[in-house]
């Protein structure tokens, strides 16, 4: 685990992680519990918890993006564009980021 935090994009790798799992427990679990069971609380706490993680994730992003030198065209609009995608992140961890480590 603490391997992950040694380089950027490890760092990277572990924020994506847990913004993607942050996002499916969101559309998954609290937006249909708001609606299902008219309890909106998970939304209230999972909302910011989420919003935190993507921005993480996209400064994350943009400075790997810059250290490595990702044409925009190429890698970095790819590992954007994951971050609003359900298993976005998980899927751009295992085609991307994995392998740059």
């Amino acid at each position: 685990m603490m391997r992950f935090l040694r380089t950027k994009v490890g760092r990277l790798r572990l924020v994506g992680f847990i913004e993607g799992i942050s996002l499916l427990v969101l559309i998954g679990i609290a937006v249909p519990m708001k609606y299902a069971a008219n309890d909106p609380s998970l939304v209230k706490l999972m909302g910011p918890i989420h919003g935190f993680f993507f921005v993480i994730f996209v400064i994350n992003a943009l400075s790997v993006g810059i250290e490595y030198k990702w044409k925009f065209s190429e890698v970095t609009w790819k590992v954007l564009l994951a971050c609003f995608v359900p298993f976005g992140t998980f899927y751009i961890d295992y085609r991307i980021l994995r392998r740059m480590e």
